[in-house]
C-alpha cells in the first residue's frame, strides 16, 4: 500500500501533464524540470510556479496550465519584465546633423522574451563632416604628394560641396622602423632617399581643422620618406587615427571619413614580415601618439588584425575610403567586402584624381543605408524590420537625406547560450548597452538591456522540519526538500530501509523491476536506462511506441508522452492526425462541407447521394468527366422521366432541382451548356448549369428548355429498315466470331462509326496532379490510374505519352541543348506476354525465368534488328501489374534495347505494329499494352477490357541526379485507336520535389546473403553527411518467403546517429531450419526485406531504401569451368595444358570428370581434382601425331560443385609450318581476310564504341566480324600504362560492361574476336573517360602556429580528386578531454579550390580544437580529414609566416557579424624569411603534386621562389635551420635530349620526307619495373613514334621490334643499371643481348640475357666520367630484332692522383656530352624572373653570345627575343613583363663562329606562394617527395644536368632525369622531363614534339 501512496502524486502529475500539454515541443517551462521556484521563473517568459501545498500537478508550467491544474490564482508566482523610456526627444529637422529618436531606453527581458521598438532617424542634406586624409609617404608616392600640395583650391571646393560644417586633417605613414621593413644603416635612418625625411611608422601631421589655408600651408612643409619592402604599415596608422579621437580631432555629431591613400599592400597581425613579429605582443588597441603626433609603439607591438580594425572603425563611427592604385586595387577591393560600409576607388599613379574619387565615394556612402546593432551582449538577438513588420535585408532601407525615416527593431533575449541557461552565463554576456544606429551615423539609440533572472521570496522563508514533510525535510515554496536519507514527495521513505526492496519498483502485473528498463533505487524510484526513450514511474512507457499516422510518430505533430500522443496546438486524435480547425473542410463558397456533411478529423463526411462528391461534399463533375456528364441523368429523369434514373427513388437522390424554361441563357453567361440525345425518343434536349447567385444556396441552378429537337416524322419509316439491317449485320458478325479472333475488334470499329454510338463512354485520368518527394520514392515509375465511365461493355485501347521537364520553357538553357540523334541510348520496353505469371519468374536465377528470358531475347532481337545500329536486348525481367483489369495475372516483360536516339519513332512504330498483331516474331503477346521510353519521353498503350472501369498507366519518372529542384512531367492520353470511348480528362501533371537533405540514409547494397550457420545477419545502414548533426531513421523487417519466428526474428526500431557517425549495423537473428523444412529436397529460397523509413532532422532516404536478405541453408557450390572457350596448339608442342578454373566456396576439395568429344584419333577421359583453396588446374594431354580439332567436356561434378557456363572447350591442333605460312600470306595481302574459313584468324570487329555509364564503369559495343566468332576478348588499361599490363575480359556477345574502374580516369581498349584457330586481329584503340565521383579526403593537415590564439591550417589536395575540385570546407570545433564538443562548431566554405590555407584568429587560449577539412567536386562533398591540436602545447620558438596570397582569414571570436569573414589577396610578395615551423598531423606533405614549402622542421624557415613540379624545368631552393645546427640544400634540375640519329635515321625516313613522333601526356601512368631502392639517378631513352606505314619498312613477321624504352639508372660512380621495355613481337621472346663500349672506341662487351622475363642488367665495371654507347636487342625463333641505342656518362668526382678512381662518398649524376645549360630560373617578382645557364662544354667553335627566346606555352602574346653577348662560364638574363601563373617556354641557343648551336628549352611558371595557380600539367601529374628529420650541420649541393647533342652515334629518343638524393635522413625524389625540338642540316627534317608529365 505504501508504494501506491508513494507514486500517487507522481502519477497524478504525469496524467495532468498528458491531458493538458497541448504544445509539448514549446512548453519550455515544464521541459526545464526546474527543482526550485527561482529556476522555474528563470526558464522563460510565461513560466509560473504554484506554491500551494496541496497542489498535485506540475508546479512549474505555463501560467494557463497551472490554472487548469487547479492552482489558485492568488497563489501563483510569476515574474514580469520592464521597459523604461529614459530620453526621447523629437527629431528637429532644422538641425543639420544626424539624429535618432528615442535616444535612451532601459529594458529588462525574461529569458526568451522579445520586444519591439519603433525608431526614427534623420539624415541631414549637408551635415557636419570630418575628413581625415591618411597618406602613404613611401618614396614611390612622391609625385602623389606633390599633386596633393597643388590641389589647395580644388580641395576647398570639394569639402564645401560635401558639407557646410566641415573639418579636414592630414596624417602620414610608412612602416615600422625595424628590419627588414626599414634600412637600419645610420645614413639611411637619417635620409633613406635624397631629399626625404627619416623613416617613421605614423604621424598625425594636421589635426582636424576648418581652416583650409592653415591646412594647405602646413601640407607644403611635408617631404617624402621611405622603407624597404613593398607592403606598408598602414594598419598601424588607421588604428591610431581611430582610437586617438581627441588628438585627431573627431567631433561627436559629425560624419567621420578617413581617406586612406596608398599604392602598396598592407601588413597585418603576425604576417611574418619581420623576424620579430612572431614574438611581438598583440596590438593593445590604445592611443600611443606623442606631442608631435608620432606613433611611439611601432616596434613594441604587432600590427592590428583585420577583424580588429573593422571592429574599431565601427566603434568610433569612422567610414574608410580606400584610394589605391592599380597595383594593390584587388587587395583592397576584397577587403572592402568585410567592412559594414566602405568605398574603394582606383587612384591614378600620381593621385591626380583623388578629389574626384573622394566626392564619388561620399555620394556612394550616402546612398547606402543599413542598420547595425553595436556592442550587443551575447545573450541578445537583434532584427530590423520595415514598418509593416517584414524583415529588412541588409542595406534595404532607403531613407532620403533631409527626411525622417522609420523602422522597427526587435530585441530578443535568448533562453539558452551554448546549451546553457542564459541565467547561468557570465553577467557580461547577458547585460550591456546596445547601440542601434545607421552605419553612417554617429547618433544611436542606446538601449540598456539586461536579462532578468528573478528569485522567489518564498525560498527565503522555509518551514523547517515541516509536518507535511513528516519532519524529515523543509517545506520550501509548497514543496518538500528532504534531508539526507529520506526520499519521496513527502519525505516519508527511508533510503536505507527500502534500498533492497525492488518490489516497490514494480507496477501492477509487472514481473521485472522498472519494467527491465532501468535501475531500482531506494523508495521505489526508477532511473531509466535511456531517459530519451523510456519514461514513467516504472519506465513502462516507450516514447517510440505511440500511435503513428502515415508512418510518422504522432503524425509528427506532437510528442509521445506516457504512451499517448500529446499533440501540438491545433491538433488532436490518438495519433494527432486530426486538425482542430475546419479550414480543410471549407468548400468553394466558404461554407463547411457544402452544408451537406460533417467535418470530422479535418475531413468532410458526405452523405451517400449516388453522385461523385469532392472532399468538401460538392458535386465532383471532374471525376464524372465534366459538368454535363455529371448532371445528365438527373436532368433527364426530372424533366422527361427517362434515362438510367427514371425510377422515382433514384431520381429523388439528385442534389439539385431543375427549372423548365422556354429559352436558355447564352453559353458565355453560364457554367456550362449541355445537350444530350434521349434514347427513348431519339430527341435531343438542352439545358444549362450555373452556380447559385446566393452563396448560402448549396444547389446548382439547372434550367432545361421545354422543347426537344426531334428528327422529322417523314423519316420514321427508315427506323424499321435500319433495325433490320443492324440485326442482319449483327448476325453476320456473330457467325464470323467463331472463325476470326479479330472480329470483336472489327465490330467495335464499325460501331464507332455510327453517330449514335460515339457518346456515352469516356476515358480519362483519375487525378489532375501528383506531388512527389524524391526522397520518398521507392520506384522509378508511378502507377497512374485511368478510369472509364459509361457503359462498360466492349474494349477500349488508349494510347498515352509522357514528357519530362515540361516546366522548362523553350528558352531554358537545358531545353536549348539538342540531343545528338546518333548517340546510342537505352530504350526501356515493356510488353504483356500471353502467359500467366508465376512466382518463379520473379527470381532471375530460376530455370523458368532463364528459359523465358532467352525466348524473349531471341524474338525481340529478330524484330529489332531492322533498326539500324540496334543492339541486342538486355536486362530482361518479369513482373505483374496490379489494377490491370482482367489481364493483371498475365506476365509483363521489361527489357532494354540500346539503339541510336534518332531511331525512337521507328522503334515505337515497329513495337506498336507487332503488338497489334499479337506476335513479336514467334513470341505471343497480348494486344493493347506496350511501353517504349527514352531518357526524357515515353509512349504506350493500355487496354480496358469489358467490365473494367480502372487501369493503371505505368508512367516512368525519369529521375536523374541533374534534375531541377522541382521538376514536372506531363502525362497525356492522346487517342483511342480501338473502341468507342472519348477522352475526358486528358492530362495529368506529376511534380517531383528534390529535397536538399542534411543526411542521406541508405543500405550499402540492395541485397545480402547470409547462411543460417552465421546465426546473425548484420545489416549495415550507411549515412552520408551533408550537414553534420544528430539525425534518426526508422528500420523494420518484413516477411517475403522467410517467416518471422520461423526463419528469423523480426526487428524494428530507430537508429540515432550522432555528429560524425556515418554507419551503424542492425543485427537480425537467424533461426535454425525446422525439422519439417529440413526434410524437403527442393527447399524454397527464404528471403525477407528490411525497409528504411521516416528519416528525421532534415534527412532523406538514398539509393537503397530497401534491401533483400536471402537466408542460405547451405554454402553455395563451387563453380568449375574451362578458363577459355578455345585452346590453340601446334604439333611442335610437347603436350597440351588445358586450364580449368574454380570459383566460390574454395574451402573444400572438388572433383570433376572430363572427356573428349568428336576426336578422330583419341578417346580420352579422366578426373580432375582441386584441393582446398586451389583455383586453377590443368588437363594435360600428350601431343597427337597429326593436326586435329576436338572438343573437351566437363561432367559429373562432386556434390559441392557445379559446372559453369564454359562446360566445353575447343582444342585446335594445327601444323606449325602451315600456321606460319598462312600468317605471312595474310599479312602480305595474298589472302582476303573477309573470305575467311573456319581455320583462319578473324579480322578486327567493326565500329567499336565506348561510353562511360558511371564513375567506375564503361559500356563497350562493336559490330561482329565476319567468320562466326566463338567469343570476344576485351583488353583495357589505364591511359598511359603499357598495353601488355592490360586486363582481359572474355564475353560472348558484341558488347561488354567494364566495372571496378577508377573514377574520372582515361582508359584505352581494344577488342578482338576468337574462333577455333585462336585470337583474331585487334581493333584500333578506343579511348573513354569514366565519370566523376565524390573526392577522397584531403591530404593530412599541417598547422603553422603563429601564436597561442592564431594558427594557419594547410592541407593537400585529395589524392583521389575523382573530378575537378570546386570548393573546400573547414570546420573547427573546441573539444574537451573526451573529444566531445565544448562549444559550437564554426564552418568556413572556400569556393576557390586553389586556396588550401586558412588563417584562423582569436582562438581560445589553451583550448584544444578539432579541425576538419573536406573537398567538393561536381558530384558532391567527400569525407572529412581531421586533426586535433592545442596551440598552447606547441614549443615556444620564433614564429613568422610570409604574406601568402589568397589565404582566408577567420576571426574565431568576432561574433555573429564576422562568422563568415574571409580576406583574400592576389599579389605575390617576397619576404626574406620563409614559412613558419609547422605542427604536422600526418605524413603527406605534397600539395597538388608539389612539396608544400611550409612543411619544414622545428625552428626552421624556408624560401620558395617558384613551382618545383608543375613545369619541366625548375629550381627549388630551401634553407633549413634546426636546433643546434643547419642544413642547406640547393637543387637545380634541368633536362636534356639526345641528338639526331645521324644518317642511319635519315635513310630510314627517305629523301625529303618529314617524320614526326609524339610522346603524349598520360594520366595515372606509373613506371612499373624501373624502381630500385639504391638508384640515385636515371635517364630514359625511348621512342613511341607512330608506326611507318610503308609495309616494306616493317621487320619480318616473328622478328621482335626495337625495345621501346631504355632506362639508365646510376647505382654508383662505376655501376649502372640498364632496363628496357619488352618489344612487340608476334612470336615469343627468347632472350636479349646487351652490347656496350666506350664512345671513343675500345672493346665491345656483350651480356646475354637468356630469361625473357628479365628486362634489366647491372654493369659494375664502368669508368667514371667516360661516355659509353649501349645497344639492346631482342631475339625470337625467327632471329634478332633491331637495336635500341643510347649514350650515357656517369659524372663523379675522382681522385686527382688516380683519374679513374672516384672519390669515396662523392655525388654522382648521369649526363650526355653537351648543349647550353642547364637553365636555372629564379623568381624576382610576380612578373619577372632571372634566367641563368652554363657555358656549353663542347661548343662548335668560339662562343660569341646567346639568343634567348621567350613565348607563352599555350599561345597568346608575342615571341620575345633577347641578345646576350659574351662567353663567360655562367650567363644570366633578367626577363621582365611576364604574367603570373602562365607557363612560358624559354629557348637558349649559343651563337658561335661556326653558326648557331642546338637549343636548350625549359618551361616555367611563376606561381603564387601557396601554389594557388598550377601549371598546365599539374592536374595530370603527381610528384611525391619524402622528407624525413634532418641531422644538423649537413650541407650538400646537387646539380643534375643533361643536354642535347647532334653526335652521329646518338639515337633519336628522350632522356629523363630522375634525381634521388639521400643525405643522412633527407630523401628527395624528383622526376622531371623536358621539351626539345631540333633541326638537322640535310635533305630531310625530323621534328620531335614531346609532351611529358611528372610521375
Amino acid at each position: 500500500m505504501g508504494r501506491w501512496t508513494l507514486h500517487l502524486s507522481v502519477g497524478l502529475g504525469l496524467l495532468a501533464l498528458l491531458l493538458t500539454c497541448c504544445y509539448a515541443e514549446e512548453n519550455y517551462c515544464f521541459a526545464s524540470r526546474a527543482k526550485t521556484c527561482s529556476e522555474c521563473l528563470q526558464s522563460g517568459k510565461g513560466c509560473a510556479y504554484c506554491p500551494d501545498e496541496t497542489f498535485n500537478g506540475p508546479r512549474c508550467d505555463l501560467h494557463e496550465n497551472i490554472l487548469a491544474h487547479g492552482c489558485s490564482t492568488a497563489a501563483i508566482i510569476t515574474a514580469e519584465s520592464s521597459m523604461t523610456m529614459e530620453r526621447k526627444e523629437q527629431i528637429n529637422v532644422r538641425i543639420q546633423q544626424s539624429q535618432v529618436s528615442p535616444q535612451q531606453m532601459s529594458m529588462t527581458f525574461l529569458p526568451g522574451e522579445e520586444k519591439i521598438v519603433d525608431v526614427e532617424v534623420f539624415a541631414p542634406t549637408k551635415g557636419p563632416l570630418d575628413l581625415y586624409i591618411l597618406m602613404d609617404f613611401s618614396n614611390s608616392m612622391a609625385d602623389d604628394l606633390d599633386n596633393l600640395k597643388r590641389m589647395g583650391k580644388e580641395l576647398a571646393q570639394v569639402v564645401e560641396k560635401l558639407s557646410e560644417d566641415y573639418t579636414i586633417g592630414f596624417g602620414k605613414f610608412v612602416d615600422k622602423v625595424i628590419e627588414p621593413q626599414t634600412d637600419m644603416r645610420p645614413s639611411k635612418l637619417k635620409q633613406p632617399w635624397p631629399n626625404s625625411d627619416p623613416p617613421f611608422s605614423f604621424q598625425n601631421v594636421i589635426k582636424l581643422t576648418s581652416n583650409l589655408d592653415f591646412f594647405t600651408s602646413e601640407l607644403q612643409k611635408e617631404r617624402i620618406s621611405g622603407n624597404l619592402d613593398a607592403p606598408e604599415g598602414g594598419f598601424d596608422a588607421i588604428l591610431q587615427a581611430a582610437v586617438c579621437g581627441d588628438k585627431i580631432g573627431w567631433r561627436n555629431h559629425s560624419t567621420h571619413l578617413l581617406v586612406f591613400s596608398t599604392e602598396s599592400a598592407f601588413h597585418y597581425e603576425a604576417d611574418g614580415a619581420n623576424v620579430l613579429s612572431g614574438i611581438l605582443p598583440r596590438n593593445d588597441e590604445q592611443c600611443h601618439l606623442d606631442a608631435a603626433g608620432k606613433y611611439t609603439m611601432d616596434i613594441h607591438q604587432d600590427y592590428p588584425s583585420i577583424p580588429t580594425l573593422i571592429r574599431l572603425l565601427g566603434k568610433h563611427n569612422i567610414i574608410p575610403i580606400l584610394a589605391v592604385t592599380n597595383h594593390s586595387y584587388t587587395y583592397y577591393k576584397k577587403l572592402q567586402e568585410y567592412f559594414p560600409i566602405a568605398e574603394v576607388g582606383l587612384l591614378q599613379e600620381d593621385s591626380s584624381n583623388i578629389l574626384q574619387l573622394m566626392e564619388a565615394a561620399f555620394e556612394s556612402i550616402r546612398s547606402k543605408m543599413s542598420i547595425r546593432a553595436e556592442e550587443k551582449p551575447k545573450a541578445f538577438e537583434a532584427q530590423f524590420m520595415h514598418m509593416d513588420g517584414s524583415v529588412a535585408q541588409y542595406g534595404a532601407f532607403d531613407f532620403k537625406p533631409g527626411s525622417i525615416g522609420k523602422f522597427k527593431t526587435r530585441l530578443k533575449a535568448q533562453r539558452m547560450i551554448n546549451d546553457m541557461p542564459v541565467c547561468q552565463v557570465d553577467p557580461n554576456e547577458k547585460e550591456g548597452t546596445t547601440r542601434i544606429k545607421p552605419t553612417t551615423f554617429n547618433a544611436a539609440v542606446n538601449i540598456k538591456a539586461s536579462v532578468l533572472c528573478p528569485t522567489c521570496e518564498c525560498e527565503k522563508t522555509p518551514i523547517i522540519k515541516a509536518d507535511r514533510c513528516n519532519g524529515n525535510g523543509d517545506l520550501v515554496c509548497g514543496k518538500c526538500q528532504c534531508y539526507d536519507g529520506w526520499l519521496s514527495t513527502f519525505c516519508n521513505c527511508s533510503a536505507s530501509a527500502s534500498a533492497q526492496d525492488t518490489n516497490q519498483c514494480k507496477g501492477p502485473d509487472m514481473k521485472e523491476a522498472c519494467s527491465g528498463r532501468g535501475d531500482c533505487l531506494a523508495c521505489g524510484t526508477c532511473v531509466c536506462y535511456n531517459p530519451d526513450q523510456f519514461e514513467g514511474p516504472y519506465c513502462q512507457y516507450d516514447k517510440t511506441q505511440c500511435q503513428r499516422y502515415g508512418g510518422f510518430l504522432c503524425n509528427d505533430r506532437g510528442s509521445c508522452v506516457m504512451g499517448q500522443c500529446a499533440c501540438t496546438q491545433g491538433w488532436e486524435g490518438n495519433a494527432c492526425e486530426c486538425p482542430k480547425s475546419n479550414l480543410t473542410c471549407l468548400d468553394s463558397k466558404g461554407g463547411v462541407c457544402n452544408g451537406r456533411g460533417k467535418c470530422v478529423c479535418g475531413r468532410c463526411e458526405c452523405p451517400n447521394s449516388g453522385m461523385e462528391m469532392t472532399s468538401t461534399c460538392e458535386p465532383n463533375f471532374q471525376a464524372q468527366l465534366g459538368v454535363c456528364e455529371g448532371t445528365r441523368s438527373c436532368v433527364q429523369c426530372q424533366a422527361w422521366k427517362t434515362g438510367e434514373k427514371k425510377d422515382k427513388e433514384e431520381c429523388d437522390k439528385c442534389l439539385f432541382k431543375i427549372v423548365m424554361v422556354d429559352e436558355l441563357k447564352e453559353s458565355e453567361k453560364v457554367l456550362d451548356s449541355c445537350s444530350f440525345r434521349d434514347e427513348d425518343d431519339d430527341c435531343t434536349y438542352y439545358y444549362t448549369v450555373e452556380n447559385p447567385k446566393d452563396l448560402t444556396d448549396k444547389d446548382l441552378e439547372v434550367q432545361v428548355r421545354k422543347k426537344k429537337d426531334c428528327p422529322p416524322a417523314g423519316l420514321l419509316w427508315l427506323l424499321p429498315l435500319l433495325l433490320f439491317l443492324l440485326l442482319l449485320l449483327a448476325l453476320l458478325l456473330l457467325c464470323c466470331w467463331k472463325f476470326c479472333a479479330c472480329c470483336k475488334t472489327c465490330l467495335q470499329s464499325c460501331l464507332a462509326l455510327l453517330p449514335c454510338c460515339r457518346r456515352g463512354r469516356m476515358v480519362g485520368f483519375k487525378e489532375d496532379e501528383y506531388l512527389l518527394r524524391q526522397s520518398l520514392l521507392t520506384a522509378d515509375h508511378l502507377d497512374t490510374p485511368m478510369v472509364r465511365t459509361g457503359p462498360p461493355k466492349g474494349t477500349d485501347i488508349v494510347r498515352w505519352k509522357v514528357t519530362d521537364n515540361v516546366h522548362r520553357g523553350p528558352n531554358h538553357p537545358q531545353a536549348m541543348i539538342k540531343p545528338n540523334p546518333k548517340e546510342t541510348i537505352q530504350f526501356p520496353i515493356s510488353l504483356r506476354l500471353n502467359k500467366l505469371f508465376s512466382e518463379t519468374l520473379s527470381r532471375p536465377d530460376s530455370k523458368d525465368a532463364e528459359q523465358l528470358r532467352k525466348e524473349v531475347a531471341d524474338n525481340l532481337n529478330e524484330v529489332y534488328k531492322q533498326i539500324p545500329g540496334a543492339q541486342k536486348v538486355q536486362k530482361t525481367s518479369f513482373r505483374m501489374q496490379r489494377n490491370a483489369g482482367k489481364r493483371q495475372d498475365f506476365t509483363i516483360m521489361d527489357t532494354v534495347l540500346s539503339a541510336p536516339r534518332g531511331s525512337y519513332p521507328d522503334i515505337v512504330r515497329l513495337t506498336e505494329k507487332n503488338v497489334q498483331s499479337g506476335n513479336i516474331s514467334d513470341l505471343k503477346v497480348v494486344p493493347g499494352y506496350y511501353t517504349v521510353a527514352t531518357d526524357r519521353e515515353a509512349v504506350g498503350a493500355i487496354e480496358f477490357q469489358e467490365g473494367v472501369e480502372s487501369v493503371d498507366v505505368h508512367v516512368p519518372l525519369f529521375v536523374k541526379d541533374e534534375d531541377d529542384d522541382k521538376k514536372q512531367l506531363q502525362v497525356e492520353a492522346t487517342d483511342v485507336p480501338l473502341g468507342i470511348a472519348e477522352i475526358g480528362k486528358r492530362l495529368v501533371n506529376i511534380t517531383i520535389i528534390k529535397e536538399h537533405a542534411t543526411s542521406v540514409f541508405s543500405f550499402l547494397q540492395p541485397a545480402y546473403t547470409y547462411s543460417r550457420q552465421d546465426g546473425v545477419a548484420n545489416i549495415p545502414i550507411s549515412r552520408e553527411i551533408i550537414e553534420d548533426g544528430r539525425t534518426q531513421v526508422t528500420y523494420r523487417t518484413r516477411d517475403l518467403t522467410a517467416k518471422d519466428k520461423k526463419d528469423y526474428v523480426t526487428v524494428e526500431g530507430d537508429l540515432n546517429y550522432g555528429p560524425g557517425e556515418t554507419q551503424k549495423t542492425v543485427p537480425v537473428r537467424l533461426l535454425e531450419l525446422g525439422e519439417k523444412d529440413g526434410l524437403l529436397e527442393d527447399k524454397p529460397v527464404k528471403q525477407f526485406v528490411m525497409d528504411l523509413s521516416n528519416p528525421r532532422q532534415g534527412a532523406k532516404l538514398g539509393r537503397y531504401p530497401r534491401t533483400t536478405v536471402t537466408i542460405a541453408d547451405q554454402p553455395e557450390p563451387s563453380v568449375v569451368m574451362f578458363k577459355r572457350g578455345a585452346q590453340n596448339f601446334t604439333t611442335s608442342d610437347l603436350s597440351y595444358n588445358i586450364p580449368v578454373v574454380r570459383t566460390r566456396n574454395l574451402d573444400s576439395p572438388v572433383t570433376v570428370k572430363w572427356r573428349t568429344n568428336e576426336a578422330l584419333r583419341y578417346k580420352l577421359s579422366g578426373p580432375l581434382m582441386f584441393g582446398p583453396g586451389e583455383t586453377e588446374n590443368n588437363i594435360v594431354i600428350e601431343r597427337p601425331v597429326e593436326p586435329e580439332t576436338f572438343q573437351l567436356e566437363l561432367s559429373d561434378p562432386s556434390s559441392n560443385a557445379m559446372i559453369g557456363e564454359r562446360k566445353t572447350t575447343i582444342v585446335n591442333v594445327i601444323d606449325h609450318n602451315v600456321e606460319r605460312d598462312i600468317d605471312q600470306k595474310q599479312q602480305l595481302g595474298y589472302i582476303n581476310q573477309k573470305a575467311l574459313s573456319p581455320g583462319i584468324h578473324l579480322p578486327a570487329p567493326g565500329n567499336p564504341k565506348a561510353r562511360a555509364t558511371g564513375p567506375r564503369s564503361i559500356r563497350l559495343n562493336w559490330d561482329p566480324p565476319p567468320g562466326n566468332p566463338m567469343g570476344y576478348k576485351v583488353k583495357y588499361w589505364i591511359y598511359g600504362d603499357p598495353e601488355k599490363d592490360a586486363q582481359v575480359l572474355d564475353v560472348k556477345t558484341p558488347q561488354a560492361e567494364l566495372t571496378n574502374l577508377y573514377p574520372y580516369c582515361d582508359y584505352e581498349m581494344r577488342v578482338c574476336g576468337y574462333n577455333a584457330v585462336g585470337d583474331g586481329y585487334d581493333t584500333d584503340m578506343i579511348a573513354c573517360q569514366t565519370l566523376e565521383d565524390v573526392p577522397g579526403e584531403p591530404g593530412r593537415l599541417a598547422f603553422n602556429v603563429i601564436s597561442p590564439t592564431v594558427t594557419q591550417v594547410s592541407w593537400a589536395e585529395p589524392a583521389e580528386t575523382n573530378g575537378n575540385i570546386v570548393a573546400y570546407e573547414v570546420v573547427y570545433t573546441p573539444i574537451d578531454d573526451l573529444t566531445k564538443p565544448a562549444g559550437p562548431a564554426k564552418k568556413v566554405k572556400i569556393d576557390n579550390p586553389k586556396k588550401r590555407m586558412l588563417l584562423i584568429e582569436n582562438l581560445q587560449t589553451a583550448q584544444t580544437y578539432l579541425y576538419q577539412v573536406r573537398a567538393k567536386n561536381s558530384v558532391g562533398w567527400g569525407p572529412f580529414r581531421d586533426a586535433t591540436i592545442n596551440l598552447a602545447s606547441q614549443p615556444a620558438r620564433p614564429l613568422s609566416i610570409p604574406i601568402i596570397p589568397d589565404i582566408p582569414i577567420v576571426d574565431a571570436e568576432a561574433g555573429d557579424e564576422y562568422d563568415s569573414y574571409l580576406m583574400y589577396s592576389n599579389e605575390v610578395m617576397k619576404s626574406p624569411t620563409g614559412s613558419k615551423t609547422p605542427s604536422v598531423s600526418g605524413d603527406d606533405y605534397t600539395v597538388n603534386g608539389k612539396w608544400e614549402q611550409n612543411f619544414l622542421f622545428p625552428g626552421g624557415s624556408g624560401t620558395r621562389n617558384l613551382s618545383a613540379s608543375s613545369s619541366p624545368m625548375s629550381t627549388l631552393s630551401s634553407n633549413y635551420r634546426g636546433a643546434g645546427g643547419s642544413f642547406t640544400t640547393e637543387t637545380n634540375t634541368t633536362h636534356y635530349m639526345s641528338g639526331q640519329g645521324g644518317s642511319r635515321r635519315l635513310d630510314m625516313i627517305g629523301g625529303g620526307g618529314v617524320h614526326t613522333s609524339e610522346v603524349i601526356m598520360r594520366k595515372r601512368s606509373e613506371n612499373r619495373g624501373y624502381t630500385d631502392e639504391n638508384i640515385r639517378d636515371s635517364i630514359v631513352i625511348g621512342d613511341v613514334s607512330s608506326q611507318i606505314s610503308d609495309i616494306n619498312a616493317r621487320v619480318s613477321p616473328g622478328i621482335p621490334d626495337t625495345p621501346s624504352r631504355l632506362v639508365f639508372s646510376a647505382l654508383g660512380p662505376t655501376a649502372l643499371k640498364v632496363s628496357w621495355q619488352e618489344p612487340h613481337c608476334e612470336k615469343d621472346i627468347l632472350g636479349y643481348c646487351v652490347l656496350y663500349q666506350l664512345l671513343n672506341g675500345g672493346e665491345v662487351k656483350r651480356i646475354d640475357v637468356m630469361n625473357p622475363a628479365e628486362n634489366s642488367v647491372i654493369i659494375q665495371d664502368l669508368l667514371p666520367n667516360h661516355s659509353y654507347l649501349f645497344k639492346v636487342m631482342a631475339q625470337s625463333q625467327e632471329g634478332w630484332g633491331p637495336e635500341r641505342e643510347g649514350v650515357i656518362t656517369i659524372e663523379s668526382a675522382v681522385d686527382p692522383k688516380s683519374p679513374l678512381s672516384p672519390m669515396p662518398g662523392s655525388p654522382f649524376t648521369l649526363s650526355t656530352p653537351s648543349a647550353p645549360g642547364p637553365l636555372v630560373f629564379t623568381a624576382l617578382s610576380p612578373d619577372s624572373l632571372q634566367l641563368s645557364w652554363e657555358k656549353p662544354r663542347k661548343p662548335n667553335g668560339d662562343i660569341l653570345g646567346y639568343v634567348v627566346t621567350c613565348e607563352q606555352l599555350h599561345g597568346g602574346g608575342d615571341v620575345r627575343s633577347f641578345q646576350v653577348n659574351g662567353d663567360s662560364a655562367e650567363t644570366s638574363l633578367t626577363v621582365p613583363n611576364l604574367t603570373e601563373n602562365v607557363p612560358y617556354k624559354f629557348k637558349v641557343q649559343a651563337r658561335t663562329t661556326q653558326g648557331f648551336g642546338p637549343e636548350r628549352e625549359g618551361i616555367i611558371t611563376i606561381e603564387s606562394q601557396d601554389g594557388s595557380a598550377l601549371s598546365h600539367y599539374n592536374s595530370q601529374s603527381m610528384v611525391r617527395r619524402e622528407v624525413f628529420q634532418m641531422p644538423t650541420d649537413v650541407s650538400t649541393r646537387t646539380n643534375v644536368s643533361h643536354t642535347m647533342i647532334n653526335d652521329p652515334y646518338f639515337s633519336d629518343g628522350m632522356m629523363m632525369t630522375t634525381q634521388h638524393t639521400e643525405t643522412s635522413g633527407l630523401v628527395t625524389r624528383q622526376i622531371t622531363k623536358e621539351v626539345v625540338q631540333r633541326s638537322v642540316v640535310g635533305g630531310a627534317t625530323v621534328s620531335k614534339k614531346m609532351f611529358y608529365t611528372s610521375k
